[in-house]
């Protein structure tokens, strides 16, 4: 039994999650696996008609009662500090310790790369997830007067670097790959990168059976384009792993096939589709839910049910290869007939 909290949240976040549910509600049909899904309200709606963007005893609930969480998007104009999406979704990654934020970067069909030419991308990102400038460590002084002064700074401890690391190196040698790629920027900010250049090079030792390189992030940008198929494992700094996993997320198709993960492994784990809110289409129709639905694919895999994971992307990899797409793909399904046709492919 996989405890799943679904947190759909806001914008397209409720579209996108109600057919990931679906496809969930078919992986159990098919006897795939055995899920407990319970909904909570938690986004813009709740905060504005509560003022809870996210309670201690829904916290406690999320954290002990359930193996994962499965979140559609937040952000809501109408909340234009964004504190309920804050308090969510960075809340949880920092409260629950969620210190991988694991993003696959790839490409399920040929078309949907922008990139001359036939293309076999498939690597990993580890972005680092509790650190860097994400702390909100910094401040303000003298605000909105002409001598006011901004300060953000970033943190790196060794035992948070080297944690996640590891878990790069772990990842690509439990799945085959040859090569681990450090992106930092140590040539202009020496003291956090330097940090990562030095722990990922005494990690890096342990794994001789593996390739290692550091690169500037704005060469690693610049080689993700050029020549994307030679990556297996990235691993980054939080501001530098968002950046490069957005990238990553254009060359095969954009947001709407993304997923992602945070994770710390054998503890607990938020799973969400990259893509935001995204309240301009919000009630259209028009919302791409693959990315929900491989973020549930990530989740079931992380919880033992492989079977059920491989049945959902090949799913979505049909779909796909049958022009089985939304409008961002240049398609015309909406979002409910592609989540249905999902979850009909997932039980044939």
């Amino acid at each position: 039994m996989i405890r799943v909290a679904l947190v759909p949240g806001d914008g397209i976040g409720p579209e996108v999650l109600r057919e990931a549910r679906r496809v969930l509600d078919a992986v159990q049909e098919a006897g795939l696996a055995e899920l407990e899904m319970e909904t909570f309200p938690h986004g813009a709606d709740h905060y504005l008609s509560t003022g809870e963007t996210l309670g201690e005893e829904t916290f406690v609930r999320l954290r002990d009662d359930f193996d994962a969480i499965l979140l559609g998007a937040v952000g809501d104009p109408r909340v234009p500090g964004n504190e309920h999406a804050r308090d969510i979704l960075l809340g949880l990654r920092f409260r629950l310790d969620l210190f991988i934020n694991l993003r696959p970067v790839r490409l399920r069909a040929p078309d949907l790369c922008p990139l001359k030419g036939e293309r076999d991308i498939d690597f990993v990102i580890f972005r680092e997830n509790t650190e860097g400038f994400y702390t909100g460590s910094g401040g303000v002084l003298r605000e909105g007067t002409p001598g006011e002064v901004a300060v953000s700074e970033s943190l790196a401890t060794r035992w948070g670097v080297e944690r996640i690391v590891r878990a790069a190196f772990e990842r690509a040698r439990a799945e085959g790959r040859e090569r681990v790629t450090l992106g930092d920027k140590a040539n202009a900010v020496p003291h956090v990168y330097g940090l990562w250049r030095r722990v990922f090079g005494e990690v890096a030792s342990e794994f001789p059976d593996l390739e290692s390189e550091m690169r500037y992030v704005d060469a690693l940008a610049m080689e993700f384009v050029r020549a994307p198929e030679r990556f297996g494992v990235v691993v980054a700094e939080n501001l530098l792993g968002d950046i490069l996993s957005d990238l990553g997320a254009e060359l095969v198709g954009g947001m709407g096939v993304a997923p992602s993960a945070n994770v710390n492994p054998g503890k607990h784990g938020l799973y969400e589709p990259v893509h935001g809110s995204a309240p301009d289409i919000a009630g259209t129709g028009r919302a791409n839910p693959m990315g929900a639905v491989l973020s549930a694919a990530l989740m079931l895999a992380d919880h033992g049910a492989d079977r059920a994971a491989a049945r959902l992307e090949a799913a979505v990899d049909r779909a796909l290869a049958e022009g089985v797409r939304t409008p961002d793909l240049g398609g015309d399904r909406t979002t409910a007939a592609v989540g249905e046709w999902l979850a009909r492919a997932v039980i044939d």
